[in-house]
């Protein structure tokens, strides 16, 4: 059996969760089937870099990291993720905003019921 990749010392717990329930995030990076995906070839893609899910349920693993099950919506895909795995859009902090400039109020309709009726 293979080692699991424990990153080291770090200990995740130690600290709050990252995000909360509900928040929108953005996936990092594209998500494949590690083979715990019922029904999905291991190795399909399940999540696609950029897309757009709600955090509904924050569990731990190995009493080191936290795993946030993610629903995104647009695959239709319930996904647990590292918190490095993913990045918010509901909570970037203020210099973040500042750089974004006018791009900014773009990101309040990614992924929410508005941009679901401009695309209809």
């Amino acid at each position: 059996m293979a080692d699991i990749n424990r990153d080291g010392d770090e200990i995740e717990l130690a600290f709050p969760p990252r995000f909360s329930y509900g928040e929108r995030v953005v996936a990092r990076s594209v998500i494949r089937n590690d083979g715990t995906y019922n029904g999905r070839d291991v190795g399909e893609v399940l999540v696609n870099k950029g897309e757009v899910g709600y955090v509904i349920n924050i569990n731990t693993f190995l009493q080191q990291f936290y795993i946030y099950a993610v629903d995104f919506v647009d695959s239709g895909h319930r996904v647990g993720m590292r918190a490095k795995e993913l990045c918010t859009l509901d909570n970037l902090p203020d210099d973040v905003l500042e750089r974004l400039g006018d791009k900014a109020s773009a990101l309040q309709v990614l992924g929410s019921a508005t941009s679901l009726k401009e695309t209809l």
